[in-house]
Parts: structure tokens; C-alpha cells; sequence
């Protein structure tokens, strides 16, 4: 377990930081070469806030550079008034500036900032798949808790998951997978035994537990359990083609269960407790990174699927509050006024900040409640 200490926290710190300027480096360069693509002019390519500690200028005039403030990044294109993008008065008068340009263009080159997270998601996922492989085991039942869901639902030792809840279960970790977020709404499995298929319906139970850092975690068990030390020695490696293929599929599975976790958190199904803020996320950083290099990197992915995700929901100041507007202007002909795009993006700034702050608040929670013994 990783432990909490001052050497600790400066190991997540910096794991931190670096997982951070990988991602924010990697989400501007798809705004960056799209907006090039697209013949806009780029006059800066920022990765943090603030004052510049070194940077250089490229043949195009592009002026990259590294801040202070690694909590972000930018890029500055030709006609912007400021680092969110909201045009400059005389920017719809010069043909090479981003508001200037076609608002399909405009969309293209806000949209592949987020893409350009999915796509290193992607990579990294196949790369892991090809490199290191997966684990060989069976969705093998090998015993059952005495009090879960699944003795009471009839499942026995020695018996096959096959499917729930109509997809197709090939390892034990699948069907870890496939309980995440499932609550105790009953679901439907098919099940291996003695050659023979059986279809059970289970209530899961939510069980939540706290981690040695104070973390809480829900999660639906059927109560099985698999003993791994009888499966195979050895991993499972896949092609490049099937690599990527899977890279595809698990980054799909992580954002379709991001977005199904905040519909659930909206609805009162689930706890806003799980967001985590900076200190949380480099918590998992330098827990993460302490594991290796490999699940650092896989932990890269999993963060940069979820500010590609995040980054496209319609709120102004974010890129999908811009594709939004693009939306607008695409459908009435012509683009919102400077004014309510002024407004609009105080209101985004205020609510990102609120966000912010709430998710933090869960991060320290934890560590208050121990010191205080709350």
C-alpha cells in the first residue's frame, strides 16, 4: 500500500505534474495541428498559466512555451482576445484568424483537442495489450460468500459466467467490469453448468469500502469468489490490429461508465463522493506510479479519457461550450452576440470553479475526519 508521508506526497506531486503536461500537451496539439490544418494562424502554444519559465518560437511564428502553472494549457490562435478563445474585435476581418475561418472549420479544430485525448487513450490501451498483456483466467466461480447475492440466487462453485446481462463474459475481470455502477438493480445471467446453460436472475448488493487513504468506494458484488493462483501462469498478448481494436473498446467502456456514473449522480442513484479533485488525482498519480511504469501509463490513459469526456460537455469555457455555439450559429446564420458569449463564460468559469472546489472538498474530507476523528 502506498504510503502517506512527505516523500509520498512529493512523489504524487510530481507524478502528477508529469501525467498532467503529457495530457494537456497532447489535448492542444489536436487544436494546434487541426487549427494549422485548417490554415489559422497560431500565435501560442501554452502548457500551464502564468509566467513563462522557457519557450521558443517556431519557423510559423508560433511562440511554445512552459508556465508556471501547470494546471492547463492553451493555444492561442490568431484573433483570439485571451486563452478561451473569445474573439477579438477585428477578429472576423482577417482571413488566417480562428473566427474568421468556416464554422465547420472552427468545430474541427475545437472538437480534436478532446479526440486527441481518446486517440492517446487508444494508443497507450493497445500498447499495453500488445506489450504486456492481460492476465489468462476464466469467469470461473470457485466459491460463494454465505451471504451474497449469488447462494441465494442458486450459483455453485465450479459453475461458468458466461453472459450478463447480455454481454458476452470471457474472463473473471469482465465480470468485475460489467458489475461496476450496476447498483442493485437485478440483473440477468447466463450461466455454464455441466455443459449446460442456466439463466438466474440476481440482485447485487452494494457494498462500499474505505481504502487505507480514506477513499470510499462502492461496488456492486454478486458474492463469488475466483482463486486467480488456479488459472494459468502467463498473459495473454494480442496483435496490433486486435490491440487497437481492444484499445478502442476499453476507452469507449471508460467514458460510456464515466458518463453513466454522472447520469446516475444527477438522478440520486449514485453519491457525488466519488469525484476527486487535484490532490485526489494525484493521489492515484503517485499510488499508480509507485506499481511501475506501465500502470502509470495505463493510469495516463484513464485520465486522459476522462478530460477528452469532460472537456465536451456544453459548458462555456470548455470546448463543447464552443461547440455549442458553433451549433448555434450553424443553425441561425450567423454567431452569438460578444456579449452573451462574455456572459456565458463567466457563468462556465464560476461553475468549473464551484466543481473544483466540491471535488477537493472530497479529496481533504477524508484526512479531516482523522484528524479530527469526526
Amino acid at each position: 500500500m502506498f504510503q502517506f508521508s512527505l516523500a509520498a506526497i512529493g512523489f504524487s506531486i510530481f507524478a502528477y505534474f508529469v501525467a498532467l503536461i503529457v495530457i494537456v500537451f497532447i489535448h492542444e496539439y489536436g487544436h494546434f495541428q487541426v487549427g494549422r490544418w485548417c490554415g489559422v494562424k497560431i500565435e501560442t502554444f501554452s502548457v500551464g498559466f502564468g509566467r513563462e519559465i522557457f519557450g521558443f518560437n517556431d519557423k510559423y511564428g508560433t511562440r511554445w512555451k512552459f508556465c508556471w502553472i501547470p494546471l492547463g494549457g492553451y493555444v492561442r490562435f490568431k484573433g483570439d482576445a485571451n486563452a478561451a478563445s473569445m474573439p477579438s474585435s477585428d477578429a472576423r476581418y482577417e482571413p488566417d484568424t480562428l473566427h474568421a475561418a468556416a464554422v465547420w472549420k472552427r468545430a474541427l479544430i475545437v472538437a480534436a483537442g478532446p479526440f486527441a485525448n481518446f486517440i492517446l487513450a487508444i494508443f497507450i490501451f493497445a500498447a499495453a495489450f500488445m506489450f504486456v498483456g492481460t492476465p489468462i483466467n476464466e469467469p470461473r466461480v470457485d466459491s460463494v460468500t454465505e451471504t451474497g447475492a449469488a447462494k441465494a440466487a442458486g450459483i455453485l462453485p465450479g459453475d461458468f459466467i458466461r453472459v450478463i446481462d447480455g454481454k458476452a463474459i470471457h474472463s473473471f475481470l469482465d465480470i468485475r467490469e460489467a458489475m461496476i455502477l450496476q447498483g442493485d438493480t437485478p440483473v440477468q445471467i447466463r450461466v455454464e453448468r455441466n455443459k449446460q446453460m442456466l439463466d438466474i436472475k440476481i440482485v447485487p448488493k452494494v457494498i462500499e469500502e474505505t481504502d487505507d487513504s480514506g477513499r470510499k468506494q462502492r461496488t456492486s458484488q454478486i458474492g463469488i469468489i475466483h482463486e486467480f493462483s488456479k488459472d494459468p501462469v502467463g498473459v495473454e498478448r494480442l496483435g496490433p490490429l486486435a490491440a487497437v481494436a481492444k484499445g478502442v473498446e476499453r476507452t469507449w467502456f471508460v467514458s460510456a461508465t464515466t458518463l453513466r456514473y454522472v447520469g446516475k449522480m444527477f438522478t440520486g442513484k449514485e453519491k457525488s463522493d466519488q469525484l476527486h479533485g487535484p490532490i485526489g488525482v494525484a493521489q492515484m498519480a503517485g499510488e499508480s506510479a509507485s506499481l511501475g511504469i506501465w500502470p502509470f501509463i495505463t493510469f495516463i490513459a484513464l485520465i486522459s479519457v476522462s478530460i477528452g469526456l469532460v472537456n465536451l460537455f456544453p459548458i462555456p469555457m470548455l470546448d463543447g461550450g464552443h461547440l455549442v455555439f458553433y451549433l448555434i450559429e450553424a443553425v441561425f446564420g450567423k454567431p452569438v452576440g460578444p456579449v452573451a458569449q462574455e456572459w456565458s463564460f463567466r457563468i462556465g468559469l464560476s461553475a468549473m470553479l464551484a466543481l473544483m472546489l466540491f471535488a477537493t472538498n472530497n479529496d481533504i474530507s477524508p484526512y479531516v475526519s482523522k484528524v479530527f476523528g469526526w
